[in-house]
């Protein structure tokens, strides 16, 4: 994806979420690229002032990524558990982070992940739990801590991944506001 289409992408995020949060109709994106048509999986982050404010993503997707990642920004500023709802107050201050996803592979050896370049998706009975690529090299975390961290976000113990855990690694193309 170039440049051009990576801002397209933050800008319609942008006014997706503004939109949503002040209850006026969505925008629409005008001839989307062959990339912004693509079946995509993707998460939006929202951050406010560095802090994470909301992460939801989808592994998969059934429409165009441009579409994708309109819905995906509409959870993050809506649905993340974690988070109240953003209020219009919000709106002053965040940045937006998106990450298109490679494909799912399930690995067999913990050994097939690389730190900064893999991201993680473990399942374990209804447990499951996934951090994208960039997660680890933001905290310094060598592979060790990734698989307790993303075991952490699963909720489970930290050795789960060790037993009757599937695991898939997915790489992504990431780009944010602050890098343009």
């Amino acid at each position: 994806m170039n440049k051009k289409e990576q801002n397209q992408l933050l800008q319609l995020a942008r006014e997706t979420i503004c939109a949503t949060v002040t209850g006026q109709p969505l925008p629409l994106l005008e001839k989307p690229s062959a990339a912004l048509c693509s079946l995509s999986g993707c998460f939006v982050t929202i951050k406010q002032q560095g802090q994470l404010r909301g992460c939801i993503g989808s592994f998969t997707a059934q429409q165009p990524l441009w579409q994708t990642v309109q819905e995906m920004a509409v959870s993050a500023a809506t649905r993340d558990p974690r988070f109240y709802p953003m209020k219009p107050a919000d709106l002053a201050d965040f940045s937006l982070e998106i990450s298109v996803l490679s494909p799912l592979q399930q690995i067999s050896s913990i050994e097939q992940i690389q730190v900064g370049t893999h991201g993680l998706y473990l399942i374990k009975g209804h447990n499951h739990g996934v951090l994208l690529p960039q997660v680890a090299v933001e905290y310094g975390w060598d592979r060790d801590t990734f698989l307790r961290q993303t075991c952490r976000k699963a909720g489970l113990p930290d050795d789960a991944w060790q037993k009757d855990a599937a695991m898939y690694l997915f790489s992504a193309e990431v780009f944010g506001e602050t890098d343009r």
